[in-house]
């Protein structure tokens, strides 16, 4: 009896509909409809529910090519089967298609039918191996395996594949992690299809309660609405002359002609915004606070717009209010133009420099001051300017407990701390941790409420709590006060002292807009007891949608573990993670934000989740230097953990599908040697090093125009998903040369078959993702084997690998810009283009579009990318200092030299970069011919002026000598 293991090719080895997938995450990531997972409680890097879909239908699903696969390995099949299996491909892709619609989450007629195909295939793989030794644990036909994911963050993978019919397992080292999967996945199941047993029936929602079948845990997410209602009511009733409303008055209208008609009436307050002060630095006014204001603007939108003007007198500064168009310069605030230039004095005028904000903050003296006031008026929100009543209510709150934990990590990420703000209780306002205080009490005190309404209405008096899996009164109780701590969370998210106002939208924005705590100098505090973003009904309501969304099904397990150690790999589980990415998310970090105010809550209900003061660091998967030591240590720490865990899931997966592994990092390090991927790669020598040999690649877009980072930074856009499987014990070892012969056989139809597509068999790969893609078919090649040998007998590198793959693509030797640039061309000529589209082209190329704005080719700002035209390039330009010099730019800075010189200015550019002479002519004749057949007649006739002169600039270049060159570049 053989105990070799038959596993049919799964879809995802063979084709993917990306172009539905990809347009479906990025419409959901654009804007979270209600009840998305994403709303249950913030995390970093979430996988889009289509993404997550998507992957394990099909890696679960056997493509239609399997029975010939196995049966004529190497083979190349007849035309009929390849017809046949388009066919059938078109089926499953339709099936996947409805898949990934979030509209059609609840609909489960939808999700039979793949659960129907998952089945199949998995008893396809069972006869295969009914005589493997271990058929009888391996492969039961009527027992599918589970899923695991041991890195399962906010648990997007195990919840999707929860809905697709498997049990799942999931674990994370990150206590909020296991918190939000567990409010996910877990348990909801607990108390499926109950009732509401809050009695007050008329609080807090608008539903008819004539409710006969309450779907999944659509009863626990009402109760969550009602609940979470009181306890608003209460903690008004304790604290709500901390939000006083406003009086219109006649004096103001006199001001405002638009406020006459609300003359004596009193609005209740949206928002106050705040800006923070330091003392001036000019001597004669050092004893004044002047604001450090980002913007005056209040709002833009067209007819509505309003903005903030500050008048000084003497050494008083005040605010005011004016409808109409903003001027330019307040969309600036008092901040001084130019990027990191610091503000600008009020009073005297003077500059007011970073290191004087940072030595003000470190000195404990930031203050802020009142600027302008959000009420809610009878035809949408009204700009008032601040008062000192509202400024004495703010000053007196007291709060009884403050969370003084030091603020943890690099400033990277934590950019506060560098201006004193080092505490997490400095992040807040004193009438911010109040309410929070008071509403923790507050959802504290209401646990015992709930809990007897629960024996009221029928639950078991058992006294089992939610930790030890219980679904009695008490276990549904903490369930409840659990759901509404995640409200608290989100409260947390809309009420820090971080957030902003938003003039394009009248709203305040969440404190993570970006993957970090960054410093704001205009900050916005909400009124929690009102209809906004920030208040607390639209908090609890928000939770209680997603909720109403959450599966119900399904055996479920949530640990928190380390995916590192063996114990905590789940046996013969299938396997989709979310690794951790190198270093561009200190989760442990971000998440402390969270938990040191969750805790005081949910202590007693996840003792373990809530042991700690903090979130556990030392162990977290991330390559940071503060943690390690060093960049070369974090490095190695990164690679040896992951390289383990890894290792785990290889020896621990299930044989009867492929592993798949989302990883979606660029980390440039730019040296004298070019730029290098060091997260990518580290990564894939990661998955080398644990044996695991790739079998495909998907680009797989999972970060939207939203994502947390800035637009304009080295951020995430795309997921690379990866598909594993064990590399075969007998795995050969190859030299470089016939490395390179195998992909040559391999890459052309490969790529072929990425870009032709078959009609509605299949989407081709868009362009912007195919230099990715081609990844997949080339470390297939790569990593089945144990080596590939160089020709000194040393392994190759992962990083070696990549750059022949990807100079297949290129079909040319240009350098790692270039091939960036001719790429992005060819997609958008000199047309603007999307940030995350440049990033992930950048990504493949083996540079990043920072390194690449740094070579002076490239805008890159507001989340947008062009290419420059030669006649945007810099006249200065002096090619013997240029420390980056690309072919791209080497070719359009002599074009642009070329078109003011003349063969003679042309001819001494060319003798100074005589080594990319040839470069240049090759890229020339490559452009031009691109050009003529898109169309682009000047750019073509650009680039056909040069061809054509060539031969006289290169007999310029020849009559140029060293003292010559030198002179013309220095009379420049």
């Amino acid at each position: 009896m053989s105990s070799f293991v038959r596993v049919p090719k799964k879809l995802i080895e063979v084709a993917l509909p990306l172009t539905a997938i990809n347009e479906e995450a990025a419409r959901r990531k654009r804007k979270a409809p209600a009840g998305y997972p994403t709303t249950l409680h913030k995390w970093w890097a979430q996988r889009p529910v289509a993404a997550a879909r998507a992957i394990i239908f099909a890696q679960l699903v056997n493509d239609p090519s399997w029975k010939w696969e196995l049966e004529h390995p190497g083979e190349i099949p007849p035309n009929h089967l390849k017809a046949s299996w388009a066919k059938s491909r078109k089926r499953l892709f339709s099936i996947l298609k409805d898949v990934i619609l979030w509209e059609n989450t609840q609909d489960r007629s939808v999700f039979e039918r793949a659960q129907i195909e998952i089945q199949k295939s998995w008893r396809e793989t069972c006869n295969l191996n009914r005589e493997h030794p271990l058929a009888s644990t391996l492969f039961d036909p009527e027992r599918l395996p589970g899923l695991h994911d041991p890195f399962s963050g906010a648990g997007s993978i195990p919840m999707e594949a929860q809905r697709l019919g498997l049990d799942v397992y999931a674990s994370d080292l990150n206590p909020i992690a296991v918190l939000i999967t567990k409010a996910a996945i877990e348990i909801p199941g607990n108390f499926s299809a109950l009732p509401p047993v809050c009695a007050d029936a008329g609080v807090g929602s608008d539903r008819l309660f004539a409710v006969e079948n309450w779907i999944g845990a659509s009863g626990i997410a009402e109760d969550v609405r009602r609940y979470g209602a009181r306890i608003g009511e209460i903690a008004k009733s304790k604290m709500g002359e901390l939000f006083p409303s406003v009086h219109v008055d006649a004096q103001l209208a006199t001001e405002r002609p638009d406020l006459q008609p609300l003359v004596g009436k009193s609005l209740p307050v949206v928002a106050w915004i705040w800006s923070r002060t330091v003392r001036s630095p000019n001597p004669a006014f050092r004893h004044a606070q002047v604001p450090l204001a980002s913007t005056f603007v209040l709002s833009n939108k067209p007819g509505k717009e309003a903005f903030i003007v500050p008048e000084v007198a003497g050494d008083e500064i005040s605010f005011h209010i004016r409808r109409g168009k903003p001027p330019v310069d307040a969309a600036r605030g008092t901040k001084l133009p130019g990027k990191g230039a610091g503000f600008k004095c009020l009073l005297s005028g003077s500059p007011i420099s970073g290191e004087h904000i940072k030595s003000e903050g470190q000195a404990g003296r930031l203050g802020v001051v009142l600027t302008a006031i959000v009420a809610e008026g009878p035809r949408g929100r009204v700009f008032l300017p601040p008062n000192d009543t509202h400024v004495q209510v703010a000053n007196t709150a007291a709060p009884q407990w403050e969370p003084n934990l030091e603020v943890s990590g690099s400033t990277q990420y934590l950019g506060t701390k560098v201006y004193g703000l080092t505490k997490f209780s400095q992040l807040f306002t004193k009438r911010q941790m109040l309410v929070l205080n008071t509403l923790t009490e507050s959802v504290l005190s209401e646990q015992l409420i709930i809990q007897n309404d629960a024996i009221r209405a029928g639950m078991a008096d058992d006294g089992i709590s939610l930790a030890q899996g219980g679904s009695g009164a008490r276990a549904y109780a903490e369930a409840v006060t659990l759901y509404l701590t995640l409200a608290l969370g989100r409260a947390l998210h809309y009420g820090s002292a971080i957030c902003t106002w938003l003039p394009k939208d009248s709203a305040i924005a969440r404190t993570f807009t970006k993957q970090a705590i960054q410093m704001s100098w205009d900050f916005v505090e909400g009124n929690i007891f009102e209809k906004s973003s920030s208040g607390w009904a639209k908090c609890c309501d928000v939770v209680a949608k997603a909720i109403e969304f959450l599966p119900s099904g399904g055996s479920t397990s949530v640990v928190m573990r380390n995916a590192g150690v063996v114990e905590n790999i789940d046996q013969h589980s299938f396997i989709s993670t979310d690794p951790p990415y190198y270093d561009n998310v200190p989760y442990a970090d971000l998440s402390d934000f969270f938990y040191v105010w969750l805790r005081p809550a949910l202590k007693n209900i996840y003792p373990e989740l809530f042991a700690t003061l903090t979130t556990p660091k030392a162990e977290e998967l991330v390559a940071f230097a503060h943690r390690h030591g060093s960049k070369d240590n974090a490095e190695k720490f990164f690679l040896e953990g992951m390289t383990r865990a890894m290792e785990l899931l290889v020896a621990r997966a299930h044989p009867g599908a492929p592993v798949s592994i989302y990883y979606a990092f660029k980390q440039s390090e730019t040296k004298d040697t070019g730029t290098k991927s060091t997260g990518w790669e580290t990564f894939l020598e990661a998955v080398m090093r644990a044996g695991l040999a790739i079998t495909g690649t998907w680009p797989v877009q999972t970060e939207g125009d939203n994502r947390s980072r800035g637009l304009d930074s080295n951020a995430l856009a795309s997921s690379i998903v990866l598909v594993c499987r064990p590399r075969p014990r007998e795995a050969m070892t190859i030299s470089r040369r016939a490395f390179m012969r195998e992909l040559n056989q391999v890459l052309p139809e490969a790529l072929d078959e990425m870009t032709r597509g078959s009609g509605d068999d299949r989407s081709p790969v868009a362009p912007v993702d195919l230099s990715q893609a081609i990844i997949g078919p080339g470390m297939a090649v790569f990593s089945k084997y144990a080596a590939v040998l160089e020709a000194d007998g040393s392994p190759m590198k992962v990083q070696s690998a990549l750059r022949l793959i990807n100079r297949f693509l290129a079909e040319d030797d240009f350098d790692a810009d270039t091939q960036f640039c001719l790429h992005w061309f060819e997609q958008h000529g000199w047309k603007e283009g999307r940030f995350g589209d440049a990033d992930t082209l950048a990504r493949a190329k083996g540079t990043a579009v920072e390194s690449v704005k740094h070579a002076g080719v490239v805008y890159s700002a507001g989340g947008v990318v062009r290419l420059l035209k030669w006649a945007e390039y810099d006249p200065g330009w002096d090619p013997r200092t240029d420390v980056r010099l690309p072919i791209w730019e080497a070719l359009h800075q002599l074009i642009r030299v070329f078109r003011t010189d003349g063969e003679g200015g042309a001819g001494a550019v060319l003798a100074t970069i005589a080594s990319k002479a040839e470069g240049v002519s090759q890229l020339a004749y490559r452009l031009y011919t691109l050009c003529e057949r898109s169309g682009w007649a000047e750019d073509a006739r650009a680039y056909n002026e040069l061809i054509t002169s060539w031969s006289a600039i290169e007999a310029a270049a020849s009559k140029v000598v060293g003292p010559k060159q030198a002179s013309l570049f220095e009379a420049a």
